[in-house]
């Protein structure tokens, strides 16, 4: 796996450009910030570039219903996204919050939900998108999908230079080492490879029936029996 480049985070929850905000260190440092995940070799499963699906089983209040995307997974642990939990911000707010104006080709998404991530730096904006710029602090994990916690990206579209498909959240989802794979021994999730139209293109309330069909399952089928693509 190629070695991270995340780093320093986009502010969100009430913060405003030059405020003081702490920051994920570069990834030469040693330190225990979301930078740091991608310095060590892979596990032997590695679940980068796949959908978790939470069990219809599953009661947990955070992650009961929803769609992860696994943006990075070695033997520091995984780190992945909720793509079908909206919060109540919308690109709209976010603009404001940061002192930006989306450029006018953006106009049709602004009243667009900002996603609930996951519980880990919960004040904090994060980006899925296609790649295409180069941004200071992002890690490209396909050819269809990057991953960038830099403000740059977000000015960027401000510009009129943004990636043609993004996905903002607040928070990340984050598991210790082993700790997912367990949940997965424990039926908690299904895994599968994941589609960039799903992600990017289809309705927030279609994702999770969605990612289930790529296993051929229709969650109102599914027992609380699983297993993994």
């Amino acid at each position: 796996m190629k070695k991270s480049k995340i780093g320093k985070t986009l502010p969100v929850a009430g913060l405003r450009k030059g405020e003081p905000q702490d920051v994920a260190q570069e990834d030469t440092q040693d330190n225990d910030e979301l930078g740091s995940i991608g310095a060590a070799a892979a596990p032997s499963l590695n679940l980068a570039n796949h959908f978790l699906i939470a069990m219809p089983s599953m009661q947990d209040p955070v992650f009961g219903g929803t769609v992860v995307y696994v943006c990075e997974h070695n033997e520091n642990g995984v780190l992945g996204v909720v793509i079908n939990k909206p919060t109540d911000m919308t690109m709209q707010v976010l603009f404001e919050r940061i002192d930006l104006t989306p450029d006018a080709g953006f106009a049709s998404h602004v009243d667009e939900p900002i996603m609930f991530g996951g519980p880990v730096q919960d004040d904090r904006g994060f980006v899925l998108h296609t790649p295409g710029n180069r941004y200071s602090s992002s890690l490209t994990v396909t050819k269809d999908i990057a991953f960038t916690t830099s403000i740059d990206v977000l000015e960027a579209v401000a510009a009129g230079d943004g990636p043609p498909h993004m996905l903002v959240s607040i928070g990340y989802s984050g598991w210790s080492p082993g700790q997912l794979e367990e949940e997965i021994g424990r039926n908690g999730w299904l895994t599968v490879g994941a589609d960039p139209d799903i992600l990017f293109n289809l309705p927030i309330e279609e994702r999770y029936t969605a990612a289930m069909r790529l296993l051929g399952i229709d969650p109102l089928m599914l027992t609380s029996e699983a297993g993994h693509a």
